[in-house]
């Protein structure tokens, strides 16, 4: 597909390179600003009330009580109760903030806190732009999560401890031990790495039948950021956005009955369960595993597997740094079985793309989307199967870079929306196999879209209809939240990661 777009000058993108310099300041968060982290809009708050901020057991309360008065205004400080989470996250009757000890980064708009995934690409903008302090920060800040709230949470705020998020923490480790090669500081935190692992390979993320794993969120019920957070003009919530879709329409892609009870109109328990597990995928929301996704219980996913085939990859490598050849090998192993699997359920050879693959019914789901190129970024793909994905280019390839999926739902993630994260992948990938040009064009178009809505709108933001290469695309999202996020952390990793990979013009 040819170029469509002239590429920007380079004053253009210097005056992009500049606002992202900048806006790593604006996004970034700390001790020092834990009352404008602990503010979260997707919670109900009375402005007279305090902001919660939670601290782990494991931690020394009057000490860092202590260390934040000394930092904090009175003020401010007025303005924060810090306490212990309880034991269970089911005891907890008012939701706040999770305590992290160092500075990170936030997405931006109303994702006010550290978010799993988005962490990867904003780690790779602040490495790109020479941020090293904040970037070895954002590593150090998962592996805390993990050792003092049991994951890499979706985010640290308490209604999130039940789920995580798309697994990227060993790419981000192994980035920060080619800046910094420190193989004490290797050697400690490799624990902590290979207990974040068996989070998802054990049940109930394992489906036995496969060997693959499924997103599952631990959390029952609503999501508590849902009921206040997206709400529409008319009050209404996603959920109640959901019943209205589920009287008027048929749904073929699913057992209905499982997930809304139309007696009662109301949704059921399994229903919030699929909800919380399809928040868990970072793909919020699309119709990949039928309406809303709630159906993503029952299925081992592409995305998921490919990056945990990677994270086997990379103890791999690092057991290997360390020397121990031994466990290197048992984690090569694993990741050989995880390859197998892949190509027996999750890859398509008449479509030519690899799909998700439902576990209760024993067929892949022909839904295009876009993590189709995840096994070409791992290095997955033989090279047949990667010259089969891109020759299935065109399925995705538009104006503006590549949509998401091919289907419009009405969902964010779905056409005719594109992603960052989903450029840098699939622009990876592409190369990674020889598509040197088609990568070099989609990175392009993608940067080209960037900076024109940049110059009409002075910022960067979340998501892009790329079809009309426009920032403008609440009034085309239906369902979940329709915002378009200011910022934005990971649209300004992936803007230096694109244009660091193109030959020098």
């Amino acid at each position: 597909m040819p170029e469509t777009a002239t590429f920007p000058s380079s004053t253009q993108i210097q005056a992009v390179q500049t606002y992202i310099k900048q806006t790593w300041k604006t996004l970034a968060r700390s001790p020092e600003h834990i009352l404008q982290a602990a503010r979260d809009p997707k919670v109900a708050h009375i402005d007279s009330a305090q902001w919660l901020v939670y601290i782990s057991p494991q931690e020394d309360k009057a000490k860092i009580q202590h260390s934040l008065e000394q930092m904090l205004g009175s003020d401010e400080w007025r303005r924060i109760e810090l306490r212990v989470l309880p034991a269970e996250a089911e005891q907890i009757q008012e939701h706040g903030l999770l305590y992290l000890p160092y500075s990170y980064v936030v997405p931006g708009g109303r994702f006010n806190e550290m978010y799993g995934w988005d962490s990867y690409f904003i780690q790779l903008g602040l490495l790109r732009d020479g941020e090293m302090e904040l970037a070895k920060c954002m590593v150090e800040q998962l592996l805390y999560e993990i050792e003092h709230y049991g994951m890499v949470l979706n985010a640290n705020r308490t209604y999130m401890l039940s789920r995580s998020q798309p697994p990227m923490l060993t790419p981000m480790v192994l980035a920060q031990y080619q800046q910094v090669p420190d193989r004490e500081w290797l050697q400690s935190i490799l624990p902590t790495i290979e207990r974040y692992y068996y989070y998802w390979s054990v049940p109930p993320h394992l489906n036995p039948a496969t060997g693959l794993s499924r997103f599952f969120a631990l959390g029952n019920g609503p999501a508590p950021e849902v009921l206040v957070g997206e709400r529409d003009e008319d009050g209404r919530t996603h959920y109640d956005r959901v019943r209205e879709y589920y009287r008027q329409f048929e749904v073929p892609d699913y057992d209905l009955s499982l997930y809304y009870d139309r007696e009662q109109d109301c949704l059921t328990d399994l229903f919030y369960k699929g909800d919380r597990s399809m928040r868990e995928s970072g793909f919020d929301i699309s119709n990949r595993f039928g309406p809303f996704s709630v159906d993503v219980i029952h299925y081992a996913p592409v995305c998921l597997n490919v990056l945990l085939y990677k994270m086997e990859q990379d103890l791999a490598h690092i057991h290997t740094i360390l020397g121990n050849d031994s466990g290197a090998q048992s984690w090569l192993d694993r990741a050989q079985e995880r390859h197998q699997r892949i190509d027996q359920f999750l890859w398509d050879e008449t479509a030519g793309l690899y799909f998700d693959y439902n576990f209760q019914t024993g067929v892949r789901r022909p839904y295009e989307f876009a993590t189709t190129f995840y096994p070409l970024w791992a290095g997955i793909a033989s090279q047949q199967q990667a010259d089969r994905v891109a020759q299935n280019l065109e399925l995705f390839e538009v104006e503006g870079g590549l949509l998401t999926s091919t289907k419009v739902s009405g969902n964010q993630w779905d056409a005719p929306f594109g992603w960052a994260p989903l450029h840098l992948i699939a622009v990876q990938g592409l190369q990674r196999y020889g598509y040197t040009q088609a990568a070099h064009r989609i990175a392009r178009k993608f940067i080209a879209m960037l900076v024109k809505e940049f110059e009409a709108t002075g910022t960067l933001v979340e998501k892009y209809d790329v079809c009309r290469c426009s920032s403008n695309v609440s009034d085309e999202i239906f369902f979940g939240y329709s915002s378009n996020e200011i910022g934005f952390g990971w649209t300004n990793g992936v803007f230096l990661e694109l244009l660091a990979l193109l030959p020098t013009e």
